[in-house]
């Protein structure tokens, strides 16, 4: 019998049985009426006892209901994504506990009330001697373990050996960034952390997770190719205050020169955008302090680079609030055009004349460095190009993560509050000039800016195939299943992959080592699976974002989690994952 089937079934059961608790119930009532009243205290645990098998009963018609629906829409994704039985991979049954904690999580993240105000209400329970222990306590059973790898990069190693056992790759990341209560002004000034120096602590534990992927790669793998265990930073979480890279950032905003042809906010880098750090004099808005800690930033970054690059393993910048993107991206193009440097043409004299000859590629990992592009940011298409006709003019090899975009409803509020502002005073994040918010408003739009990039970048990787050393790599993170067929789709479409009769899709080394697909830790398993199960080769195609950190740490990361879930872009993902994981529980447990 089907899990569908036996959900319906006990569905079906539990409604006979709802139905003849309410019959008892009022015959009960009934007599009692009949009676002498019982005493107030009877009456308080009658009541107390009657509301809890209520909400017992409801709370069990929704799981049920959700069981059936999960069943059904588990059995439409195989017939729509179908793979053959010989080609998926077997792997080991997914605990019931952990079933059970993703069937929570993801409840919570439903309710899109809840989301908005859990920081306010983990904020009051905290602040409760006696409760905060027990808070942190349910946030680590649920949120923390659903979401996070452990709190150092040596507790994350046994998940990260798990995924790879599953051919499953990982981007690491020490997952400290700036809180989004703090990001929107409402939290603590920044004044008040720039004194410790938090920063630098990130800068040191980047080095140690860099190597902590580097020992485990050199245990796993041979040479420089195939590794797929990389790291992931956030460039707010290196400065002591990150209002100097948003003053950095409305600096380049308004100094840039005009690129043609143009492209909207937050604009496009260029090589000259950290001249200003060797500037004698401060100029516009930054400040004498922003000028110090920026460059010490950028010395920080050629350490980890070269550490990443010593030790082979690639770094991806990512992206964050619009704000600090010019900031992000100057910085990003810096690093990718001093370590992504291609092999150069030489002449070489001899008795014959000078003849052109190519150096050979140095042996290092290509692209190390990878800057994010989101698609939801109304810039992306445009700047994409930019960057593949800049990193072909430059002789760099170009490392593109395409994402759809994390931070959309702060964007949309912040560039709101100013639009709808005639007070210059009002205080506001976004910095951009225009009309019309950074991001675009409607999921469609951004769904088709990601689709049509995925286009743009395969044909450039099949482009390149055939170079001594890759010119591009990209990595494609998404969890929409309709985006990651067709990146599928394209990989066949431009010979980069060769499908066979059970729908496999056999990927050669030369585009495994330029295209990696990736989603984050705790969420899509299905969709993970699916296409560690229809893409093979040598090496892991598909990663896993995993952060890891204290608690204490990831909690901006966490609630960022919650609202990437709570379907704010109408895409019902919080709900999907309940459905599923109330399915996979049914069939467990009648199974």
């Amino acid at each position: 019998m089907s899990s569908c089937a036996l959900a319906s079934r006990l569905l079906t059961r539990s409604r006979s049985t709802a139905v003849h608790t309410s019959r008892s119930r009022r015959a009960r009532a009934a007599s009692t009426t009949s009676t002498a009243p019982s005493s107030d205290r009877s009456s308080f645990f009658r009541f107390t006892a009657l509301g809890f098998v209520s909400a017992a009963g409801a709370g069990t018609y929704v799981f049920l209901r959700d069981a059936g629906a999960g069943a059904e829409e588990l059995a439409a994704l195989n017939e729509r994504n179908p793979v053959g039985t010989t080609a998926k991979r077997e792997r080991p049954l997914t605990p019931l506990s952990t079933l059970i904690r993703t069937y929570v999580v993801y409840s919570f993240c439903s309710v899109p009330a809840l989301v908005d105000w859990a920081p306010g209400i983990l904020a009051a329970l905290s602040a409760v001697p006696g409760l905060k222990q027990v808070t942190e306590a349910v946030v680590r059973a649920t949120f923390f373990n659903q979401f996070v790898g452990g709190d150092t990069a040596e507790d994350a190693l046994p998940l990260i050996e798990e995924l790879r056992a599953q051919n499953t790759g990982c981007l690491f990341a020490y997952s400290v960034e700036v809180d989004e209560t703090e990001a929107a002004g409402h939290g603590p000034a920044q004044e008040s952390r720039a004194v410790t120096s938090v920063h630098k602590q990130v800068v040191r534990e980047t080095l140690h997770c860099i190597d902590v992927a580097a020992d485990y790669e050199d245990k796993h793998t041979t040479g420089r190719t195939g590794r797929r265990t990389w790291v992931a930073i956030k460039l707010s979480a290196m400065v002591p205050d990150a209002e100097s890279l948003r003053r950095l950032s409305q600096y380049l905003v308004s100094t840039r020169p005009r690129v043609n042809p143009p492209v909207a906010f937050p604009g496009c880098p260029l090589p000259t955008d950290l001249d200003v750090l060797s500037s004698p004099s401060v100029t516009g808005t930054l400040t004498q302090r922003d000028i110090a800690v920026l460059r010490e930033l950028r010395e920080d970054l050629l350490v980890i680079c070269t550490r990443a690059q010593a030790r082979g393993v690639r770094l991806i910048f990512d992206a964050e609030y619009s704000w600090y993107e010019p900031a992000i991206d100057a910085f990003t193009l810096d690093m990718m055009r001093h370590f992504n440097k291609l092999p150069q043409r030489t002449k070489k004299s001899s008795w014959f004349g000078s003849v052109r000859q190519l150096e050979q590629p140095s042996g290092t990992v290509q692209p190390l460095v990878y800057a994010t592009y989101q698609a939801y940011l109304r810039r992306t298409p445009g700047y994409l190009a930019q960057s593949i006709a800049a990193a072909r003019d430059g002789g760099y090899s170009l490392g593109v993560k395409l994402v759809r975009g994390a931070y959309h409803p702060h964007e949309v509020a912040a560039h709101s509050a100013v639009a709808s502002s005639s007070d210059q005073s009002t205080h506001s994040l976004s910095i951009s000039p225009d009309a019309e918010p950074p991001v675009w408003t409607e999921k469609a739009d951004s769904d088709a800016r990601y689709n049509a990039c995925v286009r743009e970048l395969i044909a450039a990787v099949r482009a390149d195939v055939g170079n001594a050393s890759p010119t591009i790599g990209v990595l494609f993170g998404t969890h929409n299943w309709e985006s990651a067929n067709l990146i599928v789709d394209e990989l066949v479409r431009q010979g980069l992959g060769q499908p066979d009769a059970q729908g496999v899709v056999h990927v050669g080394d030369e585009g495994a080592e330029r295209v990696t697909m990736g989603q984050l830790y705790g969420m899509t398993a299905a969709l993970t699976n699916y296409l560690v199960d229809r893409i093979h080769s040598s090496s892991p195609f598909v990663i896993k974002y995993i952060p890891y950190g204290q608690l204490s740490e990831v909690m901006p990361y966490l609630s960022r989690r919650a609202i990437e879930n709570k379907s704010v872009l109408g895409n019902g993902t919080a709900q999907e994952e309940r459905r599923r994981a109330a399915a996979e529980i049914v069939a467990r447990i009648l199974g």
